[in-house]
């Protein structure tokens, strides 16, 4: 007989139920899938095998999340949970949290990883980003040269301002020897240095077609590139670490290409605009300065009449003088007196006038410089038509018409003897 009391069956699973989750944490297990079953409950049940052995494995209706009716058998995958003991049975089994297909997963992993590496380095910081050039003088592309992202680049560059050159560094975009080409292709456009504004990037894929820009060394470079750089890899809802580390994420190569150059249609829009402004400005000013000349003018004659009637006002009080004094030595000097006062009233005004003169010609050369005369001075021409009006555009003439030409000095009458239009 035993010792010790006997334990039940049960007891015994309990107990090493116990030990199992107790002694092994939650983990990923890496396998590929066999014997799966999907009862009417929701419930998956499978085994997860490697080459040596296989353990049971149950995922619960509650806990699955994603495309989870698409693994089968066969398929390689990750799975994260708990180990654990079915009681009833006394199975071993892992009871799965979460799963997904074995190669993207460690990707995720690795990318997830790098993600938070270079975060904490500082290399997303919006502080070490550059801002792009308004209209770069050239735009280098480095993606491959027979690749979609390209072609769509190159379209939309030439749709929006076709005028700026681009460059292609070419490059693999996918596969083991792409992360290589890319930092080489970056490398040669640093070297080279005659773009202002440089484009990487690639269409759509899996996160292993663009695996290539989850890079370490490529990252680094394009965090420490000098010249500013967007980041264009796969649609809008891809991420790459290029994409946190260069100066500029754009959704897709094509918004690329419209973030690095404005629309030249929206930029001639813009210049008509404010060319109309300068006219009207111009014209104001036009404006101002006669209405200036004119309250000058009207200033200048006002203090002309204003001494005029004061040196008139002096006279008539020397000649009351001279009537009241009899005597002719008080007349003579009456007389001198009035000649000096002559003489002063003669260079006063003399003096006034030239000065008021100089005034005038100082104003009428201001007005002068924006008068329609000065430009017929350097040698332009107003042409007008049989009724005197001026004549701006070609096509209203015909052949035979008499014009006139209107030059700085008389005019010169002639016939049309062609018509050139725009």
């Amino acid at each position: 007989m035993p010792n010790e009391p006997a334990i039940t069956v049960s007891q015994l699973n309990r107990k090493a139920r116990a030990l199992l989750e107790q002694g092994i944490a939650r983990l990923w297990v890496e396998g590929e899938i066999s014997n799966m079953s999907r009862p009417a409950s929701g419930h998956i049940y499978f085994s997860l095998k490697d080459e040596g052995a296989q353990v049971s494995a149950a995922w619960f209706r509650q806990r699955q999340r994603g495309p989870a009716i698409g693994f089968k058998n066969g398929d390689k995958v990750l799975a994260y949970g708990r180990v654990s003991l079915y009681e009833a049975r006394g199975n071993y089994q892992l009871i799965v949290e979460q799963m997904e297909p074995a190669g993207e997963g460690v990707l995720k992993q690795r990318y997830e990883a790098l993600k938070k590496k270079l975060l904490a380095e500082g290399l997303f910081e919006e502080d070490r980003k550059q801002a792009l050039p308004t209209l770069p003088g050239r735009i280098g592309v480095i993606s491959s040269p027979s690749g979609a992202a390209i072609r769509d680049v190159v379209s939309v560059l030439g749709r929006r301002f076709p005028t700026v050159p681009v460059i292609v560094y070419p490059a693999a975009v996918q596969g083991d020897a792409a992360p290589g080409e890319l930092l080489e292709a970056l490398n040669s456009a640093m070297r080279r240095d005659e773009c202002d504004v440089l484009i990487i990037g690639r269409g759509g894929g899996s996160l292993e077609d663009l695996w290539a820009f989850n890079d370490e060394a490529l990252a680094r470079a394009v965090a420490d590139c000098p010249i500013p750089i967007v980041s264009a890899v796969g649609h809008e809802v891809d991420f790459t670490i290029c994409d946190f580390v260069a100066d500029v994420r754009a959704p897709t190569p094509s918004g690329a290409a419209e973030i690095v150059v404005p629309d030249q249609q929206d930029w001639a829009r813009r210049l008509k605009v404010l060319a109309a402004r300068v006219a009207r400005v111009g014209q104001r000013a036009v404006e101002d300065h006669a209405q200036q000349v004119d309250w000058y003018s009207g200033r200048i004659k006002a203090a002309i009449r204003r001494q005029l009637l004061s040196q008139q006002n002096d006279v008539q009080a020397l000649r009351g003088e001279l009537v009241q004094l009899s005597p002719a030595v008080s007349v003579q000097r009456s007389i001198a007196r009035l000649a000096a006062q002559r003489q002063k009233l003669s260079t006063a005004m003399h003096d006034g006038i030239s000065g008021l003169n100089h005034r005038v010609a100082l104003l009428g050369r201001a007005l002068n410089s924006v008068s329609p005369l000065a430009t017929l001075d350097r040698g332009y021409a107003i042409v007008l038509d049989s009724d005197g009006k001026a004549m701006i555009d070609a096509s209203n003439s015909r052949t035979g018409d008499e014009i006139r030409a209107k030059l700085s000095k008389g005019e010169l009458v002639a016939n049309v003897t062609k018509v050139v239009k725009e």
